[in-house]
């Protein structure tokens, strides 16, 4: 016990200067921090599309993000910024067998992100979801996935509005 006390005594008296900053206390880490919280995502046509609950975990380097939809559809991310590539990355799965992989960063005040998924016959079909602050608080978010000509066409389009704490 005696020892623990000095230790403690010894900590307290160190300079700030010896504490190391964490690891992901970098300003990078937190461009995508406006989409933390407990929020109920609202289709163009006004109705529930589902709700999304995203907190930060991990000493502050990863948005953990747990969606669901009334009909039982059901999925999460895992976001984090990769300080080697410059470049924010998703992983995202869900109950239907979707992984999807996303990267990019944020252009203005938006996170976008980009990636691909291949169908079992072998078709590639590109992804961009981009995820932009209001200022009432609420997030739009914006996916677009490209069709059999490769034009972009939106696949999903849902404001995020917050809800009380869980």
């Amino acid at each position: 016990m005696r020892a623990l006390l000095t230790c403690l005594m010894i900590l307290s008296l160190a300079s700030p200067a010896t504490v190391l900053a964490a690891p992901c206390d970098a300003p990078e880490f937190s461009q995508f921090d406006f989409w933390i919280g407990d929020w109920q995502v609202i289709k163009p046509d006004g109705t529930v599309a589902g709700t999304n609950r995203i907190d930060k975990q991990y000493g502050g380097c990863v948005l953990h993000e747990h969606y669901q939809t009334p009909k039982g559809y059901s999925g999460e991310s895992l976001n984090t910024y990769d300080s080697g590539r410059k470049r924010w990355h998703q992983t995202w799965v869900d109950n239907s067998g979707t992984l999807l992989l996303l990267d990019g960063g944020l252009q203005g005040n938006a996170m976008v992100l980009e990636g691909s998924t291949m169908d079992a016959a072998g078709v590639e079909t590109r992804h961009r979801i981009t995820w932009t602050p209001n200022c009432d608080g609420t997030v739009r978010q914006h996916w677009q996935s490209t069709d059999a000509t490769g034009a972009w066409i939106t696949a999903f389009d849902g404001l995020y509005r917050r809800v009380a704490a869980r």
